[in-house]
C-alpha cells in the first residue's frame, strides 16, 4: 500500500524524448500535500495517513465547519479544501505537518490516476452502450431506439442489468499503469503518458502503480 496524492488535471501537451519520439502527456499539478493525521493500530484499529490539499483562501475560511476547524487546529495545519486517507503498512517516517510533493514518485516508473469522468447527461443506448441502431432509411421508423426489452407472459418482466438509456459519465474512473514521463519538483508538476479521466482543473488522485512494477535491471 502506498500514499495517494491529490492534484489537479491541467490539460494535455506533447514532448519529445531523448530519441526524438513524440509523447502525448497529461499535465498534473500537485502542490505539496500536508499530513493532517497519522493513524495507528492501537487507538484507531488500522494504519493510515490523512493528507490535505489546496489551501482554503482567507475569504473562504469562514465556511469551514467547526469540527474541521478543530481538526486542523489540532494538527497545527492551515485548513485545506480536500482531505484523503490512505492505508499504509507502516506509519514510520510520517509526521503531522510533513509535506509530500511530486518527488514522492521519483523512484517509480508507473502510476495509477483516479478521477471523475466527464458527465454526459442522459444518453441513449447508441451513445451510452454502442448499440448499432436500426436502418437509416426513411421508411424504417426505427433509427436510434433500443427496441423491445420485455417478454411474453412468463416471467413478464425485465431482468436486472439490461443495458438501457440513462445517465452517462460522472463516475469514478481509475486509469492504471501510466508511465511517468517527467517530474518537475520546482513547479510541482508531474507528466504522465496518455490521458486521464476528468475535465480540466478537476481533482485527481495519484498513487504508485499497483499492478506494474519497474523492470529489473
Amino acid at each position: 500500500m502506498s500514499l495517494k496524492l491529490m492534484g489537479k488535471k491541467k490539460g494535455m501537451t506533447r514532448i519529445y524524448d531523448e530519441n526524438g519520439n513524440l509523447i502525448v502527456c497529461t499535465v498534473i499539478s500537485a502542490e505539496p500535500n500536508v499530513i493532517v493525521q497519522v493513524k495507528s493500530d492501537e487507538p484507531d484499529g488500522y494504519k493510515a495517513v490523512q493528507l490535505g490539499a489546496v489551501k482554503v483562501p482567507e475569504t473562504k475560511k469562514k465556511n469551514v465547519t467547526k469540527p474541521l476547524v478543530g481538526h486542523f487546529a489540532r494538527a497545527k495545519v492551515e485548513p485545506r479544501r480536500h482531505l484523503l486517507e490512505s492505508r499504509i503498512e507502516g506509519n514510520e517516517g510520517f509526521e503531522v505537518g510533513q509535506e509530500i510533493g511530486v518527488d514522492y514518485f521519483a523512484d517509480c516508473q508507473y502510476v495509477d490516476v483516479c478521477g471523475t469522468s466527464k458527465g454526459k447527461g442522459f444518453q441513449g443506448v447508441m451513445k451510452r452502450h454502442g448499440f448499432s441502431g436500426g436502418p437509416a432509411s426513411h421508411g424504417s421508423k426505427f433509427h436510434r431506439e433500443q427496441g423491445s426489452t420485455g417478454m411474453n407472459s412468463d416471467p413478464g418482466r425485465n431482468f436486472p442489468g439490461i443495458r438501457k438509456a440513462g445517465h452517462m459519465g460522472f463516475e469514478k474512473v481509475t486509469t492504471e499503469n501510466l508511465k511517468v514521463v517527467q517530474i518537475d519538483t520546482e513547479k510541482q508538476v508531474i507528466l504522465v503518458k496518455g490521458a486521464i479521466p476528468g475535465a480540466k482543473n478537476t481533482l485527481v488522485y495519484i498513487r504508485k502503480s499497483v499492478k506494474k512494477t519497474p523492470a529489473k535491471k
